[in-house]
């Protein structure tokens, strides 16, 4: 079978009647000889964040000379971007190859999450990694890649999504993410409210791990933003560093990846650079296009939107821009799509490419003067064009990953912001 052969085959493995659970995925590593086992593993769960802080510390550890694999979800554009080694992407033939070793010790139906786990373990100990990086796909207590035994932890932040699998209180939330700690391992944490620091505190103390709660100012503060170079600025001891990536929380991020690395003997020049020239699609991601341009960021559930507009307003597009969105129906769209009217005259809704994507029906109710609806993704971006110079897209990674590709043909990513 080819990739796209083998890809289609494992995302059916979806819904009733498929996961091994957590008991059998380990019994099926243990017959792949357990290549977990085989490197030394940050494990990171989170709301939101976490993918920001997996791509960015995985960087730094490159960055160091440590060969370093990473695992993240969902893809924007091609599935081989959820594995990587040293910032390189597993080869579709690579890809292909690993999962029919998993296949071939298959004894209970596996979904499509412990499919992608036992892939990315058995690729990585091919590579002879020293570190992995390792992004929980939904909460973090069930989760597969809940079977590591993680040289530290990460939970970047703690929210309202996912409700109806992970529980619909805070309370609730923060047990599932809390879940990934271990017996005396430490774990680093990004802002989170009182509950779910209590929480945080208690699984920590009962497990006998460190437990570290990361502010803004530990060691970085977001002083400013250079939109020339598209750079956070970051102030420690009165120095300025430049942070290769925008949005409000990136200056925590990069606060939470510099306890991490330093932690696991990072040097400090290794992780400056890795600041410096991390590239992260889909985050804020900045891309020129003729006389658009067009913003793209993965803000999928209220918290993530919150955050995306009050980083709006710092910036230079506030505006002459028009908003291309879209929403699964999983989401609270419709508390996304409020936050986001306030700050747009015009707004086009689009389907993204996910069978869970709200449809024209489902989202009618919801339209006021300004939007409208336009199923067709690009048909949504050339009315956007035409409308205002600048183009918001966010709502769902789903989106980002359909508009992005009609986007880099034309011209590359770049980083440079209007004067």
């Amino acid at each position: 079978m080819n990739f796209n052969e083998v890809f289609l085959q494992i995302s059916k493995r979806q819904g009733p009647g498929f996961g091994a659970g957590l008991c059998a995925f380990s019994q099926l590593l243990s017959r792949l000889h357990n290549p977990q086992n085989s490197f030394q593993i940050v494990h990171v769960a989170g709301t939101n964040g976490k993918g920001s802080v997996c791509m960015l510390l995985a960087h730094a550890l490159t960055c160091a000379g440590k060969k370093t694999g990473l695992f993240v979800s969902p893809h924007l554009v091609n599935p081989t971007e959820r594995i990587s080694v040293d910032d390189e992407t597993i080869s579709p033939q690579d890809f292909v190859r690993c999962v029919q070793k998993v296949f071939a010790q298959e004894q209970e139906k596996l979904n499509f999450f412990e499919i992608l786990t036992a892939t990315c373990f058995v690729y990585f100990a091919e590579k002879k990694c020293d570190y992995v990086v390792l992004e929980t796909g939904l909460g973090g207590r069930k989760d597969p890649t809940n079977v590591c035994e993680p040289r530290g932890c990460i939970i970047t932040s703690v929210g309202l999504d996912h409700t109806q699998l992970l529980g619909n209180t805070i309370e609730k939330i923060a047990a599932e993410k809390a879940g990934i700690i271990k017996p005396g391992v430490p774990v680093w944490c990004g802002p989170v409210n009182a509950v779910a620091r209590t929480i945080i505190e208690h699984t920590a103390t009962a497990q006998k791990s460190p437990a570290y709660f990361v502010e803004e100012g530990n060691p970085f503060l977001g002083k400013q933003i250079d939109w020339t170079r598209g750079n956070w600025l970051l102030e420690k001891e009165e120095k300025i560093y430049p942070l290769h990536l925008l949005g409000k929380c990136q200056p925590i991020n990069a606060c939470l990846v510099w306890q991490v690395a330093r932690f696991l003997g990072v040097e400090e020049t290794a992780i400056l650079k890795a600041f410096e020239t991390v590239q992260i699609p889909g985050r804020f991601e900045i891309i020129k296009t003729g006389k658009n341009t067009f913003i793209l960021d993965g803000a999928h559930n209220p918290q993530a939107i919150n955050a995306l507009m009050d980083f709006w307003q710092q910036t230079p597009f506030v505006k002459q821009t028009v908003l291309v969105c879209g929403f699964n129906k999983d989401k609270d769209f419709y508390t996304m799509l409020k936050r986001l009217a306030t700050h747009f005259k015009n707004i086009i809704i689009t389907r993204p490419h996910s069978e869970r994507a709200v449809d024209g029906k489902t989202i009618q109710p919801f339209l006021k003067d300004g939007m409208c609806w336009e199923p067709d993704i690009k048909a949504a971006v050339r009315r956007a064009t035409s409308l205002a110079p600048y183009v918001l897209c966010t709502g769902s990674f789903y989106l980002i990953g359909a508009v992005r590709p009609t986007l880099i043909p034309q011209t590359e990513a770049s980083s440079c912001r209007p004067s």
